[in-house]
């Protein structure tokens, strides 16, 4: 059994038809991508090259550290060759391995002698250039090339890190840690990709102040890294907190922090998280207003839901949350994901915020003109589970469309290639869903769903409607033991954007589904969206 799913941004290129009406193009048949990779072997994607060749070879060109190399790399991208993209105004964006920013591609694609396109889109080439550009800036400092700690300053002043709180931190904690601990990374195929060796090393560099860990005034588990980039939330709806906003960062945790305290940046979020979840900073109080979504509320890009706020800035009423890390990473680390749910539980118990994907929502979602983070691969469902889990609520299994969102070891979809991702319809679980048009064929949505023990379940559907979805769309209820229970025909034109039962049955242990066939009247759509047992 293979989990399938089409890319959400493939398949609206198809959709020609969008802008004529809520309704459902004529599919195409895309080739299906399989996405069947377990948690390590997502993780395993973010390095799928065999570095250690190349960070030896540019340390011997240009006489710099290889381990230092390393740790820079681990430190800024977790060794994954990412994509530039921007998240803050002022703030190029940051490609491959070392994560090069502005004016240091082009030097340092000069100084190694490669191309910038090179530079940003190839992992020994962007290695190089960060190479040379560290043996220049050894040079123009006078350092002491045999002491692996004396190269603290260079590697600071690379960073393009301003604050000396920001830089101490970033050569302490992070680079040099990095250095002191070790880290290793296998490809997908099991060879080793980087193995950086635990160093006892000492940066020659000053210390991070301790007067300035402070408790955050809303988050007790942060540091209170005050920003001057906020004012104060508008009185009445418009300024009652009513989403939380994920982003990332699109640089490390010390660089995004730094660049919202700078009263020059004109930028803020209210927290920022770092890449493995061990500390997060509050910058903001949640009771003002955090200048960190540049765009005002469109709620047909938010599922239909608080119309009212139509047209009023984001900024108003919501609470950001950054993330170390960036929009084009093949995976988030479960410690961040971990900490970042944790804090959304507290801020929306604290501000009354509904816990679902319409009120803790992407970057990306609300500002999509300019902006994509946290990315599609982002863990929605799983993030939003975890919120509801750590305040107490008890969620059940929720298996969506996009088996991004799912953990496979709990529940998954398989679609054929006549199903096709959209987005065209407001009002959809997760990112996005499946439809297909109405036909006398056996070609059904399964979800799957794991039981580890017997027990009596609640099954819900959520769709999005439109006048062109099924009447009858018929769900149809299978055991574990391919015994058939029920099948249930349900009005996809109405009940969108809800949990909609479908009934209660006992299952055994193992994996049980729920298929929505194609199979009733013909020429309507059915939608498969997300289910939910309980």
């Amino acid at each position: 059994m293979h989990p399938f799913r089409k890319p959400l941004v493939a398949a609206a290129a198809a959709f020609s038809l969008a802008a004529c009406g809520p309704q459902e193009p004529t599919p195409s048949a895309p080739a299906p991508v399989e996405d069947s990779r377990t948690p390590a072997q997502r993780e395993a994607e973010r390095t799928p090259y065999q570095l250690d060749g190349f960070f030896a070879q540019a340390a011997a060109d240009f006489r710099v550290p290889a381990d230092l190399l390393k740790a820079v790399s681990y430190t800024e991208t977790r060794w994954e060759m990412v994509k530039g993209e921007q998240e803050f105004e002022g703030m190029p964006a940051a490609y491959g391995l070392m994560g090069l920013r502005g004016a240091n591609v082009a030097e340092g694609a000069r100084l190694a002698g490669v191309s910038e396109e090179a530079v940003r889109t190839q992992p020994e080439a962007n290695i190089r250039a960060y190479a040379a550009l560290l043996s220049a800036t050894a040079d123009e400092l006078k350092l002491d090339r045999s002491e692996v700690g004396a190269w603290a300053p260079a590697v600071a002043k690379l960073s393009g890190i301003t604050s000396a709180d920001a830089q101490a931190e970033y050569i302490h904690n992070e680079v040099y840690n990095v250095m002191r601990l070790g880290a290793v990374a296998q490809t997908p195929a099991g060879d080793l990709a980087v193995s950086l060796m635990p160093t006892q090393v000492r940066a020659q560099f000053d210390s991070p102040r301790v007067h300035a860990l402070a408790t955050g005034p809303d988050y007790a588990a942060s540091i209170w890294r005050p920003s001057p980039n906020y004012n104060a939330r508008p009185t009445g709806t418009q300024g009652d907190v009513q989403i939380v906003v994920i982003h990332t960062c699109e640089g490390s945790y010390s660089s995004c922090w730094s660049w919202l305290t700078n009263s020059a940046s004109g930028v803020s979020a209210h927290y920022v998280v770092n890449e493995s979840g061990s500390e997060i900073s509050q910058l903001v109080r949640e009771s003002d207003r955090g200048w960190h979504v540049g765009a005002t509320y469109d709620c047909n890009l938010n599922g239909g839901v608080m119309c009212g706020l139509q047209g009023v800035s984001v900024n108003h009423f919501s609470v950001g949350i950054e993330h170390g890390g960036f929009a084009s990473q093949t995976s988030f680390p479960a410690g961040q994901i971990d900490a970042s749910a944790r804090l959304t539980c507290d801020i929306t118990q604290g501000q009354a915020i509904v816990r679902d994907s319409y009120h803790i929502v992407a970057h990306g979602r609300l500002q999509p003109a300019s902006r994509t983070d946290p990315g599609p691969n982002w863990p929605w469902s799983t993030y939003i589970s975890k919120v509801q889990s750590y305040c107490g609520a008890s969620t059940g299994i929720v298996v969506d469309s996009n088996n991004a969102n799912n953990d496979s070891s709990k529940g998954y979809i398989e679609v054929s290639a006549n199903w096709v991702s959209s987005t065209n319809v407001a009002g959809y679980y997760g990112s996005g869903y499946f439809a297909a048009p109405t036909a006398a064929v056996s070609d059904p949505a399964t979800f799957w769903f794991y039981l580890p023990a017997a027990g009596t379940k609640t099954i819900e559907a959520w769709w999005t409607s439109a006048t062109d979805r099924s009447t009858t769309a018929p769900f149809i209820i299978w055991d574990a033991n391919g015994t058939k229970l029920a099948t249930v025909n349900k009005n996809q034109q109405t009940g969108g954007g809800a949990w909609n039962a479908l009934g209660t049955w006992s299952f055994p242990a193992g994996w049980n589904k729920v298929q929505l066939s194609r199979w009733t009247t013909s020429g309507y759509q059915v939608i498969a969206d997300a289910i939910r047992v309980r």
